[in-house]
């Protein structure tokens, strides 16, 4: 299911991790990575070198808490364009993945993903 995900991505330049993690970014910012290890139920350090790789994409930058003491991340002008040209690519693999399994199973399939 990942590959039909970064499949329709690609056309974006970037994969269905990528686009998760510039999402939550996008409803947070600007957010600490702590909060956004936290929102996206990664350790901080994965979160901190996926943001990495999300700023040489140019497509989030960093700045610092208002107290200073801990790094913050934003989307970028890049990184919100990428996010909208990306929203109908996302909703484009998703109805196919509903078509696919039908109704009734892509509930279930919600339902459980949201259960873990």
């Amino acid at each position: 299911m990942t590959a039909l995900y970064d499949d329709a991505l690609a056309p974006i330049g970037v994969n269905l991790a990528q686009f998760s993690l510039l999402r939550n970014i996008s409803w947070q910012q600007p957010v600490s990575l702590t909060d956004l290890a936290r929102v996206v139920e990664l350790d901080r350090s994965t979160v901190g070198r996926n943001v990495k790789v999300l700023a040489r994409m140019g497509l989030t930058a960093a700045g610092v808490q208002d107290d200073g003491r801990e790094a913050t991340v934003v989307l970028t002008k890049k990184g919100r364009t990428v996010l909208n040209e990306g929203a109908p690519l996302w909703d484009a693999a998703q109805a196919r993945v509903e078509g696919a399994v039908g109704g009734t199973t892509s509930k279930v399939l919600h339902d459980l993903l949201a259960a873990l």
